[in-house]
């Protein structure tokens, strides 16, 4: 039997964590990946197909992709590896009011006998995973116990925040979320929709006229919340640089860029940027 100071703490993520194979390998981290079905045939995400390819395919279709959970069956077969090695798991789950992967996570923790396994239902998805995934590593890195990092990262996620400026409606239009006349006078008139990630779920926070003006418009969001330094703060972008660019010219912060991956590309579409922070208490 292993003592408590011997048993290795691992972590899992799904690919909405939008982190690359190469980071996965890297950081020895669990991956699930979700699917993504792009005109009949369906891709395993960052697996089957990387991020670039995907916008590529996105921008030359006139279909809308879905995304489909993974099975309680793919974290089954990790949780039976995990409880053989006799490590201990943390499992950052994409939101479950945006995707049914936490509750095939729990369905699939219920089938094996095994106690040292914890699921977060992290409530927010692409960079705020990855933002509550690097703290875990360091805590980690502190030889915290799997208890205080759990906890920790519960109270953590409360505070995880995402803002994002679209650079059209055409997706949320073939998504449903808009009609695509709604969709057509927006593009007429340059109307920019600002969404963000609110307690778990994502919804429109604004629109704006214009490019510079939703650039503005998140920093604005940005300071009211008033970011906390002491964690990692992310510039967002899904496909081409150009937006990001501006947003982090009005940004007077230490920050790391990362890219919004297929799940959540399939809703936002390409040139869509924003930012990932935690807030002060």
């Amino acid at each position: 039997m292993l003592t408590a100071e011997e048993i290795m703490i691992r972590l899992l993520v799904d690919s909405a964590s939008d982190y690359t194979q190469e980071e996965i390998r890297n950081k020895n981290l669990y991956f699930v990946p979700l699917q993504i079905q792009i005109e009949g045939r369906n891709y395993l995400d960052g697996v089957d197909i990387d991020t670039e390819t995907f916008y590529e395919k996105m921008m030359n279709s006139k279909e809308f992709f879905k995304t489909s959970q993974p099975s309680p069956q793919e974290f089954l077969d990790i949780f039976e590896e995990v409880k053989e090695k006799q490590e201990t798991l943390i499992c950052l789950s994409l939101s479950s009011k945006l995707s049914g992967t936490y509750q095939s996570a729990c369905l699939a923790k219920d089938m094996v006998d095994y106690e040292n396994i914890f699921i977060i239902d992290t409530l927010t998805a692409a960079a705020g995973i990855r933002l509550l995934c690097e703290v875990a590593i360091n805590w980690i890195g502190e030889n915290r116990s799997v208890e205080d990092i759990v906890s920790g990262l519960e109270e953590l996620k409360e505070r995880v925040h995402i803002y994002a400026g679209l650079d059209t409606l055409e997706y949320l239009a073939k998504g449903g979320r808009i009609s695509k006349t709604a969709a057509a006078i927006g593009t007429l008139a340059s109307i920019k929709p600002i969404i963000c990630v609110n307690h778990g779920e994502v919804v429109v926070a604004g629109k704006t006229r214009g490019v510079n003006k939703a650039t503005s418009v998140v920093c604005e969001k940005m300071q009211s919340d008033i970011v906390d330094t002491l964690y990692p703060v992310y510039t967002l972008y899904s496909y081409g640089l150009e937006n990001v660019e501006k947003l982090e010219s009005k940004l007077d912060l230490d920050v790391n860029r990362a890219r919004i991956g297929s799940t959540i590309g399939v809703h936002i579409g390409p040139n869509a940027f924003g930012v990932c922070f935690v807030s002060k208490l």
